[in-house]
């Protein structure tokens, strides 16, 4: 594996861990690591950034499982 996907597949899980602290604890980690508060919606420039590359890298890890598929 190269490192570009390692580091997308880093970013999927990050995401995924979020979101599972959001849905069992109400505890948004990025918020909580980049905009020094834990609240769910609490969103900063660089959290943006943060939440907009996990979606990056959830559609190009989603793409490359795809592609292999076909």
């Amino acid at each position: 594996m190269n490192i570009i996907y390692d580091i997308y597949l880093i970013l999927v899980l990050i995401g995924a861990l979020n979101w599972g602290l959001v849905a069992l604890l109400q505890f948004d980690l990025v918020a909580a690591l980049l905009a020094g508060s834990g609240k769910f919606g609490n969103i900063n420039g660089v959290s943006r950034i943060v939440y907009g590359l996990v979606g990056l890298a959830a559609i190009y890890v989603a793409a490359i499982y795809i592609w292999a598929f076909f």
